[in-house]
């Protein structure tokens, strides 16, 4: 089944190019069956790229999604043109007495940063608060999740020496329907400067580390329920991103490392060699059918506060 996105997204065109099905939003509206609805805040600078990545794994089911694309009013960004926002993109304003059945926020480039310190703290603050009260499943990644396991339950992240940078083993650590059907090992590309700790987790009864690794820190946690998901790593990355970022920060002369794991006898002049695209799709959709379609209430005014 296709994800329905806005008439003209650029995604569009890409997504097609790849045999990936997608609906515009005006040919769903015939269709007599209720989509899933799911909300992105997209934080990242290259919005159009982490849209594509997104809309490629959300794509992956034989559900029917109905996407929102939802920006901050507090900040806006300086990296996408202004008409793509304003054709594309809601405001949280504009989506705040909606209810989804799922919700992704994004990571962004403010790790460094004490969350007071972000401009648009206060707001994710409020749209954090309103997740609770309106999303059935939330999944937040990379800072985001950190962002959120912060406001939550008081977690805090820590500083790494160097960056956290390549494309990192891991094993379950625990039965859920998210890491249904995982090999026992999986692979994540990993790319940020902060972490969380395991064990900073314990004593929070109601969430459960689902993997580790010492060289990363936290990668996976969620709630028993699966309501709130935290993915460290990104799946979503394209064969090239981690690629990409290398370059960029060699461009501008800072202190980085070739990504680990990821160029071929860890070369960087050899070629990329992909080890996290099937269980990334596998991934997104385990969240999707078990997490999200099987469990959200039909009539979605029904979704309410986490108990």
């Amino acid at each position: 089944m296709p994800v329905i996105i806005p008439k003209g997204l650029p995604a569009e065109k890409v997504l097609s190019q790849e045999n990936i099905f997608t609906m515009n939003d005006q040919r769903a509206t015939t269709q007599d069956i209720r989509p899933l609805e799911v909300g992105i805040l997209n934080l990242m600078p290259t919005k159009e790229i982490t849209e594509i990545q997104l809309l490629r794994r959300l794509s992956n089911t034989p559900l029917q999604i109905n996407i929102d694309l939802v920006r901050t009013e507090s900040y806006e960004s300086k990296n996408t043109d202004k008409s793509h926002l304003k054709r594309f993109y809601k405001t949280f304003s504009q989506i705040k007495n909606k209810k989804y059945d799922a919700f992704i926020i994004t990571g962004a480039p403010v790790e460094n940063l004490d969350y007071d310190d972000i401009l648009y703290w206060d707001e994710l603050k409020e749209i954090l608060d309103y997740t609770e009260r309106n999303v059935f499943s939330a999944m937040f990644i990379c800072w985001a999740s950190q962002a959120a396991l912060y406001h939550y339950y008081g977690v805090k992240k820590y500083n790494s020496d160097k960056k956290i940078f390549g494309v990192f083993d891991y094993s379950p650590l625990a039965d859920s329907p998210l890491t249904r059907g995982f090999d026992d090992v999986f692979f994540v590309p990993q790319s940020r400067h902060t972490y969380n700790l395991a064990s900073d987790l314990n004593g929070i009864e109601e969430l459960e580390v689902l993997a580790d690794n010492p060289e990363t820190g936290l990668n996976i946690a969620a709630t028993k329920d699966c309501r709130f998901i935290f993915v460290s790593g990104h799946w979503e990355y394209d064969f090239d991103t981690l690629h990409l970022e290398y370059l960029r920060d060699l461009n501008k002369g800072l202190p980085i490392d070739p990504p680990i794991n990821y160029y071929r006898n860890d070369d960087s002049q050899n070629e990329i060699i992909v080890k996290w695209r099937s269980h990334g799709n596998l991934f997104f959709s385990n969240w999707l059918n078990y997490c999200v379609y099987q469990e959200t209430p039909y009539n979605i005014d029904d979704i309410g506060i986490r108990v």
